[in-house]
């Protein structure tokens, strides 16, 4: 099977050799996405609410990039650095995924290598439909 790997043009991916995103198959993986915009500037500094919808939309454009959509989703993984701020971070989610219901893991880090980051969220996707590069 083809391997796609998809980029987010993080400044991380060159540095440390990752993808935001890796398809085989029907079978899409996304890393741990920080808050970080087009340019690679954290969003949000001291606001989960921001940080956490900024990584959604990264997904989604990773998964989009992919051949894939949020209704592909079938697991989520929220690291948060401070516990306290689940239910915030929970309640974005829910915009995305509610009626989507996908499982879902939230777990306290003891920190990521941007101490800005309040959040990193991980998302893995299975879908039939094809993207780029017929897989």
């Amino acid at each position: 099977m083809k391997r796609l790997l998809i980029s987010s043009g993080s400044p991380f991916e060159e540095t440390i050799g990752f993808s935001r995103a890796v398809r085989v198959g029907p079978y899409i993986t996304i890393g741990g996405t920080a808050p970080l915009d087009i340019h690679g500037k954290t969003v949000g500094i001291g606001d989960i609410t921001i940080q956490t919808k900024q990584c959604l939309e990264t997904i989604k454009t990773a998964l989009e990039k992919a051949g894939a959509s949020l209704n592909d989703v079938v697991r989520t993984r929220m690291l948060l650095v401070d516990i306290k701020d689940w239910k915030e971070a929970a309640e974005v989610r829910a915009v995305y995924f509610k009626n989507i219901k996908p499982v879902d893991t939230i777990m306290q880090v003891s920190g990521f290598i941007d101490r800005d980051w309040l959040i990193e969220i991980e998302v893995d996707a299975i879908t039939s439909k094809y993207g780029s590069g017929d897989l």
